[in-house]
């Protein structure tokens, strides 16, 4: 995203800082493991305006401005990973990058690719879990002696077992890979969007909280008891005071007694 806004701010002739002024980039994105194990994502980017959709963005901000500046940004990226036995890592896409534009069916009817569409097949991936795609599981490992007992793939077992081994050195312990070698290595969130994309998690929440309160029939009515409790006082009961002046007065006489001898 930040090489995205980069390439956009240069298509458009003006300083980074002020793109936000003009245009605003928002996407929503989920992660889906292939059956080789690794991580492919799935992403909706949109080049709204300034504050989202009105006023509208600029001229200049076309689909086929954002789909180059995809593949720009696409090509530039990369972090750089750990350095394992002398070598030096990085991570960067891939080959495979298939950007289409998304018709609005409000626009253009009877296109191919719509909203409601594309709606559900990000839906579709974000339901779809590791163990359904490449065999692995779908808890944390507590010894890796627990996996001779899951039936997985043989090729995400060697995945989990080079992320338990990994996860044992000194110099990777920050990755935390055991704890996400169910994972195959993988810790990141399966969803993730801008705050702009559209509504948040809250306010998802709040909706479903209310429709449950309005659909949820009223309780049975119960009945509410109220206990009362007041001090008395403290003291024994006239047995026990009995009890206790005869104890004190035979202590009494075997003091005196000790006295006069």
């Amino acid at each position: 995203m930040l090489h995205l806004r980069r390439t956009i701010a240069a298509t458009a002739g003006i300083p980074q800082r002020l793109l936000h002024k003009v245009a605003r980039v928002s996407y929503a994105k989920v992660a889906e493991y292939q059956r080789r194990g690794l991580i492919h994502f799935h992403a909706v980017i949109r080049l709204d305006g300034p504050a989202g959709s009105y006023p509208p963005p600029p001229a200049w901000a076309t689909p086929e401005t954002l789909a180059d500046g995809v593949h720009t940004a696409a090509a530039r990226a990369h972090v750089d990973g750990p350095e394992i036995d002398g070598r030096a890592y990085s991570f960067s896409f891939g080959k495979e990058l298939d950007v289409k534009v998304i018709q609005s069916t409000a626009f253009q009817p009877g296109t191919t690719i719509t909203e409601g569409k594309v709606a559900g097949y990000v839906a579709k991936y974000a339901t779809k879990g590791a163990e359904s795609a490449a065999g692995t599981l779908d808890r944390r490992l507590k010894l890796i002696a627990e996996l001779g007992q899951e039936t997985i793939p043989e090729h995400a077992a060697r995945m989990i077992r080079t992320a338990w081994a990994l996860g044992a050195r000194r110099d990777l312990a920050h990755l935390k890979l055991r704890a996400w070698a169910h994972m195959l290595g993988f810790r990141g969130h399966f969803s993730t969007k801008t705050r702009a994309y559209s509504t948040t998690l809250g306010a998802l929440r709040a909706a479903r909280a209310a429709w449950q309160s309005r659909h949820t029939p009223d309780p049975e009515p119960t009945t509410l008891v109220l206990a009362h409790w007041a001090y008395d006082g403290t003291g024994l009961t006239p047995d026990h005071e009995r009890l206790a002046a005869l104890i004190s007065g035979s202590a009494a006489r075997e003091q005196a007694v000790t006295v006069g001898a």
